[in-house]
């Protein structure tokens, strides 16, 4: 599909990383508010949820439109930062208040968040990898190693759908 491969390569660009932290979120945060969290725009791409979680200093809720990979028992939530220097913030939110919300297709999903490590870790990354080859370019343009969670719906919230 020449499409996607055509985004992935842009999306891996040095100017991608530069614009796009400061464009799709905008337009992502816009665009579930209108559709009452039935819609992100990134997400016609990727899969993906907003993610709201308490600020790791401030303890206020925070929400993110994020790319997701979904797995079998919920989701995996890539710190890629699109490639840039520092973690993205809400990686330090989820480290210090894993106990989290998403909407995800308009539901909105009490979670709990798990940072991967180890060998763990080095699988899920694999797996991202086929699911968003760009994830290695971002990979290989900084020295920190991307954080990686694992959401799961807190207990008795059932499957993700």
């Amino acid at each position: 599909m020449i499409g996607v491969r055509l985004v992935q390569k842009v999306s891996s660009t040095p100017m991608f990383a530069r614009i796009a932290p400061h464009v799709v979120p905008a337009l992502d945060r816009a665009v579930h508010r209108l559709t009452r969290g039935k819609v992100l725009l990134s997400a016609q791409m990727l899969p993906g949820v907003v993610l709201t979680a308490r600020g790791a200093r401030s303890g206020q809720r925070r929400s993110t439109p994020l790319a997701c990979m979904p797995v079998e028992d919920g989701w995996v939530l890539i710190g890629s930062n699109f490639g840039r220097t520092g973690h993205p913030a809400w990686t330090r939110n989820l480290m210090v208040h894993p106990e989290a919300e998403i909407s995800w297709k308009g539901a909105e999903i009490p979670v709990t968040a798990r940072l991967l490590e180890g060998e763990e870790r080095a699988e899920v990354w694999k797996a991202a990898l086929v699911f968003w080859p760009p994830y290695a370019t971002y990979q290989a343009r900084v020295e920190r190693e991307i954080r990686l969670f694992r959401i799961t719906r807190r207990a008795g919230d059932g499957p993700p759908g």
